[in-house]
Formats: structure tokens, C-alpha cells, sequence
């Protein structure tokens, strides 16, 4: 009760302590937070195309070198995931975040007084895009830790923010460069994007403490139980400074008990001692980045299914307007099946949210059957002749887009991978190896269009790497399961021999040894 007070009276920027996963309480408070982030990350981050034809004009560059902005954001975004697991252990998540969002603001605001395209790889690539890692990745983490039983559906409809994002930023930034130009537009996003702060300051720490209870011992245990086990804890005799197994008076052996009466105090008040001094043991430090995952047979497996499945993610989104102009579909009607795109994306997270959410289900092989049409739906553009063609497979992309890329990373939380006491570390792990598919899976795509002629190749190479992606996701169950993990547990079993365990009437021996011995003296 005392524990549960203190937790009470704790200050607002103090840990919430529970003694179970909430699923919910502040929780909630950390899901809208979760959104407003998702929508100024990664939302900027796709409207960014709105850009791309000023950029052009104003630096009299290519489009592929004014690509290379988001590019470099990306990577940079997500190379230094294990960067930011490091911090977020360190220092908190709420301090990471903030941080994060003044890295961003500041980057947008000096790169809109950038004066070559250089200054915009350093301010949007570098600057923004470590604030983009340190923004996203500890709020995400630390949403997953408030919850358990809903954690797939909250986080999911707290994901869609990005593509709310799309909708309204896309517009809105468009209305204020005819207004105020290019310049004072980036200077706006990176001035609205300051309020991540705000989101950060909301992040509160979660500590799960599972509830200690005292027991008080029961009238009717013997009394030299409790002399045993505190001769054993203490190698020491409260009458004697034998062990205390033959001289221990027992109830059976003593005419009254006035003389046991008075001995019940004191063990109770040494026991109560004892468990005073362990109710606060010295915390074991915390590991900064714990590398043990990559020991871990499953997760190898599902890093593999990240990088990639990641392949398959940015490429279909800057190509298929490239893709529907070279079947003669106009600028107006391109632009419908981004935003048809977009609108499914929306409704695949919160879809693929809601049926994880259900009980019993393994969710890694809801996510693997996502995967799987996922590919189907990749392999389908090249076949679309026509507009609703296209828009049937855009539709159909976006959704199960949605289903994968909003579960992914918080999956991790699953027993089936990591678990949620790895969560941090092998966030930041997992995001790293995605880095590699992150930075290479856009020009491997346009290296492949610019040597067939074909914007088609571009999705036929997404299609391959999800394809693999599926292999490696159809491994993660059965290397948890064991199959991968028998030989480590053969070594466990055999280091358990070595050390014998106490029997456990250990204490009913000597308790019988002294019976005996009373009785033999009554017998003499």
C-alpha cells in the first residue's frame, strides 16, 4: 500500500508506475501524441514532392540531385537508429523527442535560406533527418509498452496520421507557395514543425512492477519452520549459535506456549526487517543498445523480412505517376491515384490494426498473408493498360500497404519475435538493417528504368524483394518455436544438472529429526 501512494503523489513529469500493462490511462495521451508526430514526420516527408519543381528552378539542378534531399533524409533517418535506442535508454524518451523535434524545426528553417543544393543535403538530409529518428522511433516504443491486448489497434489508427498528413499538407502548402513562395512555405513547415516538442513533453515513462505481497505467516505453521528457514537465510540461531535443528523447541515438545509465544515476535519483526531491505534492491543498469537480439534466431529472420520488404515501400509511391503519364494518363488524373492511394493506405492500417487486435490470433501469420498480397498487388501494375486499371491496383496497393507498414516495427513487441522487454533495442536494430534496403531500393529501381526503357521494371523489382520478405517472415514462427533454439536449450538443460537443487523437504528432514529425537528422549 505504501508503494502504491508514493506512485500517486508523484510528480507529472515523474514514471507512471503500474503493476501491469494498462492498456490505456495515459497511454491514450501517448497515441495522440503518436499521431501528431507520424503526421509531422513522416507526412512532410512525403508531401516534400511539392517542392521538387521550385527546387529545380531555384538551384538549376537535376531532379535526380533534388531527390537525393529525401534520400539522405531517409537514410540518415534511419542508419542512426541505434543512435537514438542509446539516448532513449540514457536519457529518457520524452528528452529524445524534444530534441528530435528542435533538430527538425531547425533544419527546415536554415534550409529555407539555403542558397545551393549542398545546404539542403546537410540541413533537410543530415539535420532534419537525425531529428526524424529521434522523433519517431522512442514515441513509437514507448506507445507499445502502454499496451498489450490493444496495442496492434491503437497503434494502427495512431499511424494514420502520415497519411492524414498527405491530404492536408499537400494542398495547404501548395495555396501558401502561390502566397509567399517557396522560401517562407519551408519556413512555415519547419516553424509548425517545433510543436513535436509539445508532443514529446507528453511522453511519460511507463514502469512495470509487478506488486509485492508479505504473507503473514499462519497461526498453525510450526514454529521451527520459521527458525529453519531464517537459520538458513542467516546461517545463524536465534537461541544458540548451532544450526538450531536439535535444540528448537516445538509446540509438540513444550507443556504451554509461553514460552513459543514471545520467539513468534521476534522472527516476524527479523523477517519484516528482511523484507523492508529487498523491497528496494540496487536496479541493474540499463543496457544501452543490446545487441543480444542479433543472437536471436527469429529476429534475424524478421531483420531479413525488413530490409527486404522495405524495397518494396517508397519505390511504387514515386513511380507510379511516372508510370501512368507513360500510358498517356494526364497530370490531373495521376494525381487522383496517388490520392486514391493514400486513401487506402489510411484504411489498411486501421483494417490490419483491428483484426490483430482480436484474441486468439497469431499475428505474425496475419502479417505474412498481408505480405503476400502485398507482392500480388506489385506484380499487378506492370499489367494495368489503362486509368482504372491502374487506379484498382493503386486502390489495392495502398491497403495492403497499410496493413504492413503500420504492424511491422510494433510486432516487435510479439513473443513471437522479440518480445516487449526488447522493444527498444531491437527497434533500433531492425530500423538500422532497413536503412541499407531504404537507401538503395529507389536507385536500384530508377538503375533499372533508365536500362530497360520501362517504368514497369521498377515494380517488378519491388515485387521481388517483398516476394523474399515473405520467405524470411514465414521463418520467424518456426525459429521461436524452437527448431532453431534446440541446441541452446540441450546446453540450458545440462548446466541445470550441474548445479543440484535443494529437495524440497529438505526442511521435513530435519523437522522429522528432531520429532525423533524428542521422542527418544521421552522414551529414556
Amino acid at each position: 500500500s505504501k508503494m502504491t501512494v508514493k506512485a500517486v503523489k508523484m510528480p507529472c513529469t515523474a514514471p507512471n508506475v503500474y503493476t501491469k500493462v494498462p492498456d490505456g490511462g495515459w497511454g491514450w495521451t501517448i497515441a495522440f501524441a503518436f499521431f501528431f508526430v507520424e503526421a509531422l514526420t513522416y507526412g512532410i516527408i512525403k508531401s516534400f514532392g511539392v517542392f521538387f519543381n521550385d527546387l529545380m528552378e531555384s538551384f538549376d539542378e537535376t531532379n535526380s540531385r533534388i531527390s537525393w534531399i529525401i534520400s539522405i533524409c531517409v537514410f540518415v533517418q534511419t542508419f542512426t537508429a541505434p543512435l537514438s535506442t542509446v539516448l532513449s535508454n540514457r536519457f529518457g524518451h520524452r528528452f529524445v523527442v524534444m530534441a528530435g523535434g528542435v533538430l527538425i524545426s531547425t533544419g527546415m528553417v536554415i534550409a529555407s535560406f539555403a542558397r545551393t543544393v549542398v545546404d539542403m543535403y546537410v540541413t533537410i538530409g543530415v539535420i532534419s533527418g537525425l531529428g526524424y529518428c529521434l522523433s519517431f522511433l522512442p514515441t513509437v516504443t514507448i506507445l507499445s509498452q502502454y499496451f498489450d491486448k490493444r496495442r496492434s489497434l491503437v497503434t494502427a489508427v495512431a499511424s494514420t496520421g502520415e497519411c492524414f498528413a498527405v491530404f492536408s499538407f499537400a494542398p495547404a502548402i501548395t495555396a501558401l507557395k502561390e502566397q509567399m513562395g517557396w522560401r517562407y512555405s519551408l519556413l512555415s513547415v519547419g516553424v509548425l514543425q517545433l510543436s513535436i516538442v509539445v508532443c514529446g513533453s507528453l511522453l511519460r515513462p511507463i514502469i512495470i512492477k509487478e506488486q509485492e505481497e508479505v504473507k503473514a505467516q499462519p497461526p498453525e505453521e510450526p514454529t521451527e519452520t520459521k527458525y529453519m528457514l531464517e537459520n538458513e537465510q542467516t546461517r545463524t540461531s536465534i537461541e544458540s549459535i548451532d544450526s538450531g535443528v536439535e535444540i528448537t523447541t516445538s509446540p509438540s515438545n513444550v507443556p504451554g506456549k509461553t514460552k513459543a509465544e514471545p520467539k513468534s515476535e521476534e522472527p516476524k519483526e527479523h523477517v519484516q526487517i528482511l523484507v523492508e531491505n529487498n523491497s528496494t534492491p540496487p536496479e541493474p543498469k540499463t543496457k544501452l543498445l543490446d545487441f543480444s537480439v542479433m543472437r536471436d534466431y527469429s529476429f534475424i529472420c524478421y531483420a531479413f523480412f525488413g530490409l527486404f520488404a522495405t524495397l518494396g515501400f517508397f519505390a511504387p509511391s514515386l513511380y507510379i505517376i511516372p508510370l501512368s503519364l507513360s500510358l498517356g494518363i494526364g497530370k490531373d488524373h495521376s494525381a487522383y491515384i496517388l490520392s486514391a492511394m493514400a486513401i487506402a493506405e489510411v484504411f489498411g492500417r486501421i483494417s490490419a490494426g483491428w483484426v490483430l487486435n482480436k484474441k486468439p490470433i497469431r499475428k505474425i501469420y496475419i502479417e505474412l498473408i498481408c505480405v503476400v498480397l502485398l507482392s500480388v498487388a506489385l506484380f499487378a501494375f506492370p499489367f494495368a493498360s489503362e486509368f482504372w486499371g491502374l487506379m484498382t491496383c493503386s486502390i489495392f496497393f495502398g491497403f495492403m500497404l497499410g496493413t504492413v507498414a503500420g504492424t511491422h516495427i510494433p510486432l516487435l513487441a510479439e513473443d513471437d519475435v522479440v518480445g516487449i522487454a526488447k522493444m527498444s533495442s531491437a527497434a533500433g536494430v531492425y530500423v538500422f538493417i532497413q536503412s541499407l534496403a531504404g537507401l538503395a531500393g529507389p536507385p536500384l529501381a530508377g538503375v533499372l528504368v533508365d536500362t530497360t526503357q520501362n517504368y514497369s521494371s521498377a515494380f517488378y523489382s519491388c515485387a521481388a524483394g517483398m516476394v523474399l520478405g515473405a520467405v524470411f517472415l514465414s521463418l520467424v514462427r518456426p525459429c521461436k518455436a524452437g527448431l532453431c533454439h534446440r541446441q541452446q536449450q540441450r546446453a540450458e538443460e545440462s548446466a541445470a544438472e550441474v548445479v543440484p537443487d535443494l529437495p524440497e523437504d529438505f526442511i521435513d528432514m530435519d523437522i522429522g529429526k528432531a520429532e525423533n529425537s524428542g521422542k527418544g528422549c521421552d522414551g529414556v
